[in-house]
């Protein structure tokens, strides 16, 4: 399979899900705009869906897929089916554990994590009684996520990449046809969360039966491989709580700050998570499984050429979404939120969390190329380690940036921290001489910064000669917008067509 392929195909099934997602946030904040309400709602729906990415997405997947991804190579079908199902049977169980514990202790985890909000009475019983429905998404949705870490291990990257798709329409259909029947109407959301993390689970599992992976979860906890998941576990989870860890924190923060802090911060936050799901997730999700087969298979010249590959494809493709964020940042916001109760104000508030956050939008997508280089190879106490420190030193810069910035001090100080957490990562990489740059870096850098400087003067004399984002109904901003980025994309990719970059030249090969 070709991995440039792949990459293409599960970035364009993600970019599907994320425009949905900024539909549905248009949506949201058309409806609800950004008050006490969405304050609670979006406290409510981070908390499980934090620990979806410690449990899930982050420690499991670290631990499990390069091991799952050794069984493959080397143990046989049926010893893999066995060790699916005893995996998967311990996931279960923790998991109704930990959703159980955090449906009766909602009230407490809600002043643990958002104690700002412990003053006002309405906001703090709305975020109990949210958290109590969407606390049982963290269930679906870690399975979801197993199941997906299965079929992207057997190169089956599509079902799992579109799956996101549903958890939008259901909140999208509970939004528009659903909220008059709740009371308060924001209840409505939480039960649409419910909804889509079951939809998620049940659309993967026809696609996990045809690979012949579908087994009822047991639990052995004698089993070798489950001992060597869990171990793998305990420095994987310590590692990504510390990244959710600082986002907890940040939202402690923001609690304090005025009403409506926490609402802007997430909105400019999910602008951000278009390139970073778009092309971080799609990236980490094809190299994780890559690296491990090829590991596996001891073949570390390889192993280095697909990290260089990756690394090349973040730059290419980043890059130039980085600028374009921060230049876009009031035609985004705008075009995309300012209608109803959303106000000019808050408009204004998101941009500058906006820009701050695109700061970082490279450094984040990088950590998720190199992180994989060590999860491949069952190394996971490196980058915890860096990540400890990436945690201390984005708090000291929470406590710096706060006063003259708020909110989007925040932001950037999250920004600062995942440079430094890529610069870390990249450093050590080198020095365990587990990543050797192919050569012609320094021309293929130069082209980019060419075309990535010939973009942004375009985008910029596009906002000049424009009216006003605030004029004109939906359909004329989301024209206007949408011509100035297809002249920024056009601008772009025909400077480095012209200095002679082809597709081909990133075209790779995956393991079987």
């Amino acid at each position: 399979m070709n991995l440039l392929r792949s990459l293409a195909a599960v970035s364009s099934i993600t970019m599907i899900s994320r425009v949905l997602g900024f539909v549905r946030d248009t949506i949201l904040a058309r409806v609800f705009g950004a008050g006490v309400a969405t304050d609670a709602f979006f406290i409510a729906f981070k908390l499980p869906n934090l620990l979806r990415r410690i449990f899930a997405e982050g420690a499991f997947s670290q631990a499990f897929v390069p091991i799952l991804a050794e069984y493959k190579t080397q143990q046989g079908e049926e010893a893999t089916r066995t060790f699916v199902a005893y995996v998967s049977g311990l996931l279960t169980l923790i998991l109704a554990l930990v959703t159980v514990l955090g449906v009766l202790a909602a009230p407490w985890v809600v002043w643990a994590t958002a104690p700002g909000f412990v003053d006002s009475a309405e906001k703090y019983q709305l975020t109990s009684d949210l958290l109590r429905v969407t606390f049982p998404y963290i269930l679906l949705i870690s399975l979801s996520s197993l199941v997906g870490a299965i079929l992207n291990t057997w190169n089956r990257f599509s079902v799992p990449a579109f799956t996101p798709t549903l958890l939008n329409v259901a909140m999208i259909v509970f939004a528009l046809f659903l909220t008059p029947y709740f009371d308060p109407p924001i209840m409505a959301l939480g039960w649409g969360v419910l909804a889509g993390g079951l939809a998620q689970l049940l659309y993967q599992l026809p696609a996990l039966k045809r690979i012949g992976m579908l087994v009822l979860p047991r639990l052995n906890l004698r089993d070798s491989g489950v001992w060597r998941v869990l171990k793998q576990m305990l420095p994987a989870i310590l590692g990504v709580s510390v990244s959710q860890i600082s986002l907890i924190i940040n939202t402690i923060f923001a609690s304090f700050l005025v009403a409506g802090s926490v609402s802007w911060m997430y909105y400019a936050d999910r602008l951000m998570e278009l390139p970073s799901g778009v092309l971080g997730v799609a990236l980490g999700t094809i190299l994780l499984p890559t690296l491990a087969k090829t590991y596996a298979n001891r073949d570390r010249h390889e192993y280095s050429r697909i990290l260089d590959w990756g690394l090349r494809l973040c730059f290419l493709l980043v890059l130039p979404c980085t600028l374009a964020l921060a230049i876009l940042a009031e035609p985004l916001t705008v075009t995309l939120f300012q209608y109803g109760k959303f106000t000019a104000f808050d408009a204004a508030m998101t941009q500058r969390a906006l820009v701050a956050y695109s700061v970082g939008l490279l450094a984040i997508i990088l950590v998720k190329v190199l992180a994989p280089g060590f999860y491949a190879q069952q190394n996971i106490r490196t980058p915890v380690k860096i990540a400890i420190f990436t945690l201390v030193s984005t708090q000291l810069l929470n406590l710096a940036l706060i006063g003259p910035f708020k909110h989007a001090g925040l932001a950037l100080a999250i920004s600062i921290g995942a440079c430094l957490n890529a610069g870390l990562l990249y450093w050590r990489l080198r020095s365990l001489d587990l990543f050797q740059p192919q050569p012609g870096w320094l021309g293929f850098l130069s082209r980019l910064i060419v075309a990535v400087l010939l973009m942004s003067a375009v985008l910029l004399a596009g906002m000049h000669y424009m009216p006003a984002w605030a004029q004109g109904d939906m359909l004329a901003r989301f024209l206007r917008l949408g011509a100035l980025i297809a002249a920024g994309v056009v601008t772009y990719f025909g400077c480095l067509f012209l200095c002679g970059l082809r597709p081909r030249q990133f075209a790779r090969k995956a393991l079987h």
